[in-house]
């Protein structure tokens, strides 16, 4: 379980195929700030640009570390499949403060970025997101986006998906990889844990409802 609350920015440096065929994933490793790992150990869990991984490998005196990556989720997911930079969260632990909202680390869907351009102090972020997740978007509710937990601003469904408006304070792309975006970038979406929940209660309560006498 993560919050949305990137605690450092790190760097995919080397991509190696775990085999020959489209079914075979991928090895990334990624270097880190200079005590990124210092609580870290094998096994742990690491959100990437929003997607869990675990640590299959540490390298702490070169402050690096190696995760796997299967072929379903590079297919599902964006920016996990080249170098450059990502955000960086580590698992909740029971007595941290919940700083964002819950998130699980589990990308819903790609969306695609419309806009990403300055406006006054801030920034102003357009997203297109697949038409799928567009009933559990609203307005001033939360969205994890490339692993940063954001609120939305504004909602419009249209024929080809849902769009987002998000308003970014200079804080938030001055210290995650999301100032690196452009329009027609690809990132990584994860939808409110709780919208997911009364959606499928909605579900259960009107497919198990008894039949009338």
């Amino acid at each position: 379980m993560f919050t949305g609350i990137i605690t450092g920015v790190g760097r995919i440096v080397d991509v190696h195929d775990l085999g020959r065929s489209l079914q075979h994933g991928k090895r990334l490793s990624l270097s880190v700030p200079d005590g990124y790992l210092a609580d870290v150990g094998l096994g742990d869990s690491i959100a990437i640009n929003g997607a869990c991984m675990t640590v299959t490998d540490l390298q702490p005196q070169d402050n690096r570390f190696c995760i796997d990556i299967s072929a379903e989720s590079l297919d599902k997911t964006s920016g996990l499949d080249g170098l450059g930079e990502v955000n960086l969260e580590k698992a909740l632990r029971a007595n941290d403060r919940l700083g964002g909202h819950l998130v699980s680390g589990h990308v819903d869907g790609m969306g695609s970025v419309v806009q990403f351009e300055p406006v006054g102090e801030s920034w102003i972020l357009r997203l297109l997101a697949p038409a799928d997740l567009g009933k559990y978007l609203a307005y001033k509710g939360s969205i994890t986006v490339n692993g940063v937990s954001l609120t939305v601003n504004r909602v419009l469904d249209q024929a080809d998906g849902t769009e987002i408006s998000i308003n970014l304070i200079p804080h938030t792309v001055q210290n995650t990889a999301l100032h690196r975006l452009q329009v027609g970038s690809k990132v990584n979406l994860e939808i409110d844990l709780i919208a997911r929940y009364v959606e499928r209660m909605l579900r259960s309560d009107a497919s198990l409802a008894p039949p009338h006498p």
